[in-house]
């Protein structure tokens, strides 16, 4: 089943159960997909892809706010970021693990036959293309820095 009509289904279901956290999470990412759509001009479909991307976008939204309140000491606003990330979450393609993130790091490094840090924008872009939607880009340029300095 397409992710979006997925969405759609479990935004009955939540409306159905009055569940309020997950209603209103699921709106605001259907919303976020409207605004897609008149982006694209008019009502044509999404790809999966761009649904992902949207849904990514969106999580990496939720992840920044929490650490904002979690830095501002306001634990009970970054609790329910938290909660709302997870419902989002159940959307996303399932993370890349660190050692699948180093792999495709040292491939795309032997690849380029990247070495020092001004090989860095050229490496992140190989790596974010190849793992696209599926890792946070500061995990990522953390781990290729690091590899970088290695040599």
């Amino acid at each position: 089943m397409p992710v979006e009509q997925q969405l759609l289904d479990d935004l009955k279901r939540a409306m159905k159960a009055r569940d309020e956290l997950t209603t209103g999470v699921l709106r605001m990412l259907k919303s976020q997909l409207m605004n897609e759509k008149t982006k694209k001009g008019g009502r044509k479909e999404l790809t999966e892809e761009t649904v992902v991307q949207v849904f990514a976008t969106y999580a990496k939204q939720l992840r920044d706010a929490k650490e904002q309140f979690e830095n501002g000491g306001r634990t009970d606003l970054a609790d329910q970021h938290a909660r709302e990330l997870e419902i989002v979450e159940r959307y996303l393609p399932a993370q890349a693990d660190e050692d699948e993130i180093r792999e495709v790091i040292g491939q795309v490094v032997e690849d380029l036959a990247a070495e020092g840090p001004e090989h860095m924008g050229r490496v992140m872009g190989a790596v974010m293309l190849e793992l696209q939607g599926r890792v946070d880009g500061k995990v990522v340029s953390a781990m290729v820095r690091e590899r970088l300095q290695q040599g």
